[in-house]
């Protein structure tokens, strides 16, 4: 692509470059110029489109794929969510992978480790565990769990328990672009549990408490493996009366490393935000792609300049630098959005940046 721009490529096609091209071709080469433009965009050219998965039209193959297929077979009994914009890649939004996962009362999936970070979000069910490095945790609708790289982690639904649905997301996709993944399966198949039940929310999921003397914690992830529904959604109420919130977020809260007060793990965070009765935020963007789960309520969200309504258990994402607000549809009630997103891997590698739509004849003003 040409641009008549100084300092951008425009460099017109003729006889003679054409055949120097295909001698670079020959030499598993070529010119920089042919492809300068694209490859250096003025600004994020995202592939990846705005899209919504309605719960109510997934849920139904998801419980299909129980009679299809085993957990043994299949490794892990997964749905996964392809964007249009990005057919053949495996990819949600931008390098973020997610799927909805299900499980019958008594399966269990082999206990494994990878080199990508994975998180899963519970949509419903009830018995449900994960164990991470022989940690348990009990899992109901609305929890955050975490499995960092390298863990070895298993998961099933014990058998007086309920089908369960819960979301998966990892940055596979980011680690396979860096040739950087491993995968392993664990010599015993399936993990014994060598700690109380959920003791790293007993240790560590207290508000503003941190173990003293011997509990110190030394790895690059939150020790918290678990962030439970109940004072999640606690926090937020209270937060939502006492603060105005942000005006593009509503009342958000980022799930931390209490051990640090940075995000749950290196290269995924996740975030919980509540939009009061009636509330509209104004519209940003930012670098980063962000995959967004409705914890609670209704409404909708206009992302790229078109509107995308959601309701409970509905999964939306938003591109890098694509605008987007959002709006509750009740003014009784409050709702609740639950997100992941690669933005920690762009703040570690200086690529965050975040822009607000001011209101004075649309010009962009950086938020931070």
């Amino acid at each position: 692509m040409r641009e008549d721009t100084i300092g951008r490529a425009n460099v017109e096609d003729t006889p003679e470059l054409e055949r120097y091209y295909a001698e670079l071709g020959r030499q598993e080469s070529y010119a920089l110029w042919t492809v300068a433009n694209d490859i250096e965009p003025w600004q994020p050219k995202p592939a990846s489109l705005p899209t919504v998965w309605r719960y109510e039209a997934m849920r139904p193959l998801v419980l299909k794929a129980l009679d299809l297929v085993s957990p043994e077979k299949a490794g892990r009994r997964v749905i996964a969510l392809e964007n249009p914009g990005r057919k053949g890649t495996s990819a949600c939004v931008g390098w973020l992978y997610s799927g909805l996962q299900v499980m019958r009362p008594g399966e269990f999936a082999t206990a494994h480790s990878h080199a990508s970070s994975a998180l899963r979000f519970i949509i419903e069910g009830r018995g449900a565990y994960t164990v991470v490095d022989g940690h348990k945790m009990e899992l109901n609708g609305g929890d955050f769990v975490i499995t960092p790289n390298g863990t070895w982690h298993d998961h099933g639904v014990d058998a007086g328990g309920d089908t369960t649905i819960w979301q998966d997301g990892l940055d596979m996709l980011l680690v396979n672009q860096l040739d950087a993944n491993f995968y392993a399966v664990h010599p015993e198949h399936v993990q014994k549990s060598n700690t109380p039940v959920d003791d790293t929310v007993a240790l560590y999921g207290g508000p503003g408490l941190l173990p003293a003397g011997g509990e110190g914690w030394n790895k690059p992830y939150s020790p918290l493996f678990k962030y439970e529904w109940g004072r999640t959604y606690e926090t937020l109420q209270k937060a939502s009366k006492a603060s105005d919130g942000s005006p593009y977020d509503g009342i958000m809260m980022q799930y931390v490393n209490p051990a640090t007060g940075g995000p749950v793990m290196k290269t995924l965070g996740a975030c919980i935000q509540l939009l009061r009765a009636g509330e509209r935020t104004k519209a940003h963007r930012h670098t980063g792609s962000v995959v967004y789960t409705v914890a609670k309520g209704s409404g909708h969200s206009v992302i790229a300049g078109r509107r995308y309504d959601w309701k409970k258990n509905d999964i939306f994402v938003v591109p890098s630098w694509a605008w987007h607000e959002h709006a509750n549809a009740s003014d009784r009630d409050d709702a609740v959005l639950f997100s992941f997103s690669d933005i920690p891997s762009m703040k570690a590698l200086d690529l965050y940046r975040e822009e607000a739509l001011a209101e004075n004849g649309g010009q962009q003003t950086p938020v931070h």
